[in-house]
């Protein structure tokens, strides 16, 4: 039980952008860890999007 809010409170802390595309608020994921500076999008979607608008 302990180890869940442990979790909780580590994410209300990553570092949050707005999507490029579409304008919401994403948070950092560990496979972004080496290329957050270049990471604009929410989901391949709004990649998508963004490309070809």
């Amino acid at each position: 039980m302990g180890r869940k809010n442990r979790l909780s409170n580590d994410k209300a802390r990553l570092p949050q952008k707005p999507c490029a595309a579409c304008g919401r608020p994403f948070t950092w994921r560990k496979k972004w860890e080496r290329c957050w500076e270049q990471v604009r999008y929410c989901s391949d979607r709004c990649r998508n999007a963004g490309k070809a608008g």
